[in-house]
């Protein structure tokens, strides 16, 4: 790894690098799905060879995770178009420059990852300002949640939680107690993660083990509607799968939409959990 890169950067942290290379390649194309300047110039900061790593990641894999985070970013302006002042969490933002592609101007945005990983942020990114903070921790640990404004004269305020490229390395039971303290701390919140099925996770594992990229993944989601047993109020809102959209550059990939288990097998998944507290 090159020398910016901390000692304690390690395990599932590491996976911050792919996608990032991901959207640095992306921004040379004329068709780039995400236009991210700044993952080119911190690619630049590091001293890393994004080729390394994406030649040995399938095309079609690169722009459904492209797809996704368009996706996560389209839900996200939605959300803060029905809700201007609203509080926005990216759980495991590695170093992903979101905040800047769909601020407002009025949202309070919160970024949460590891130690390691906040402290490269603050590295390359520099530090926080009066709408946007830097949490360091796990989100497995509720602390963080205390620090997330209640909203003026304790009324609540509208909260979405978006997690990308995170939960799958999170055992099913860590999942389910995150999502009901999530739902505990803030009903009413919105939550939008992306997730594989459980054959991809398989598959994820055994491409892992072949090729030493990327970290062995635990938890898929078969169906979306899975979650709503696992709390009273949760509720599927909405889900998105990128194999079913009409993208010129998935087009090798058409003979997915007749194979289910595979059209299914990257999904983006939006919820609310339960009712806002009056």
């Amino acid at each position: 790894m090159p020398k910016l890169i901390p000692q304690n950067l390690s395990g599932v942290a590491e996976t911050l690098l792919i996608p990032l290379c991901v959207r640095a390649v992306e921004y040379q194309r004329a068709d780039a799905l995400i236009k991210d300047e700044k993952a080119v110039e911190l690619v630049r900061q590091l001293g890393y060879d994004p080729t390394q790593v994406l030649a040995k990641i399938a095309e079609e894999t690169r722009v459904a995770k492209l797809l996704c985070a368009r996706q996560i970013d389209r839900c996200t302006q939605d959300f803060i178009r029905r809700c201007p002042q609203a509080v926005v969490v990216h759980i495991g933002c590695g170093l992903d420059t979101r905040f800047e592609r769909v601020d407002n101007g009025q949202v309070d945005w919160y970024d949460l990852d590891l130690p390691a990983v906040i402290d490269l942020r603050r590295m390359l990114l520099g530090g926080e300002s009066a709408r946007y903070h830097m949490l360091a921790g796990s989100a497995l640990e509720a602390g963080w949640l205390e620090t997330l404004p209640s909203g003026a004269s304790g009324s609540p305020r509208p909260v979405m939680f978006l997690a990308e490229g995170v939960l799958l390395y999170f055992e099913e039971a860590q999942v389910k107690t995150l999502v009901l303290t999530l739902q505990a701390h803030f009903p009413g919140a919105e939550l939008v993660f992306d997730a594989f099925s459980p054959f991809l996770i398989w598959a994820n594992n055994l491409r892992v083990t072949r090729t030493h990229v990327g970290t062995p993944a635990y938890w898929g989601l078969k169906r979306g509607k899975d979650l709503e047993s696992w709390g009273e109020g949760i509720r599927l809102l909405e889900e998105w799968f990128p194999y079913l959209i009409p993208e010129p550059r998935l087009r090798q990939m058409r003979w997915v939409r007749f194979m289910p288990l595979l059209t299914r097998s990257i999904g983006l998944f939006h919820y609310r959990l339960g009712e806002i507290a009056r």
